[in-house]
């Protein structure tokens, strides 16, 4: 199935570091079907060794493999798609690196982006927030959940809730309209990433479920 199709089923997203194949595993093993490597320590030829092990876990278990903010390693990291931030790369560039096939995500973090990425016929799915201030995004002031009841109303491509989503937040964003969601030290500081991936893969499965209902 081409990476566009995956992604419309796509629930839980995971964003982290350069990780062992061990913990890659365990988290989709846990319910993760997107995986993005961000790790803005390495270097050109460190991303490209990473990605190996993020390719092989994507491919063991079906799942989707992401490359944050660098468009141009795309095929040399063996990655769907990239990710890119409103300080980034317009996604037209993205999307002219990449290739038509591969996915082009895209932050948004007030209504005006999103509708812009909406409209967008470069982007594919939309990360909204952050819903909760987060270390992981220092100086990002929190969009708050009054920007996930915009999403849920007005988007219409898949979008990703994102921002210091964890067990105890996520159930509100999902009260709110969230049916996915991006997270990152809810897994990557577990001490079981897969129960932990597991949990939260529960809690957005039900939304989903109770919306067909």
């Amino acid at each position: 199935m081409p990476p566009r199709e995956r992604l419309a089923a796509a629930r839980l997203y995971l964003v982290c570091d350069a990780r062992p194949l061990g913990f890659l595993r365990a988290a989709l093993r846990g319910g993760v079907d997107l995986v993005q490597l961000r790790d803005k320590a390495l270097d050109d030829g460190g991303l490209v060794a990473a990605a190996r092990a993020f390719r092989t876990a994507a491919d063991e278990a079906g799942a989707l493999f992401i490359l944050n903010d660098r468009p141009d390693l795309v095929a040399a990291c063996g990655a769907d798609g990239v990710h890119v931030g409103q300080d980034d790369e317009p996604p037209a560039a993205a999307r002219a690196a990449v290739g038509p096939d591969r996915i082009v995500g895209c932050s948004t973090h007030a209504p005006a982006q999103a509708d812009a990425a909406d409209a967008d016929p470069d982007v594919d799915y939309l990360a909204v927030g952050p819903v909760h201030a987060t270390p992981t995004k220092p100086g990002r002031p929190a969009a708050g959940i009054g920007y996930v009841d915009y999403a849920a109303e007005h988007v219409t491509k898949p979008w990703f809730a994102i921002g210091g989503l964890d067990a105890r937040t996520l159930p509100v964003a999902v009260a709110h309209g969230a049916r996915r969601a991006v997270v990152v030290r809810a897994i990557t500081e577990a001490a079981d990433p897969e129960a932990a991936a597991r949990t939260l893969r529960t809690v957005l499965e039900a939304a989903v479920a109770g919306a067909r209902a």
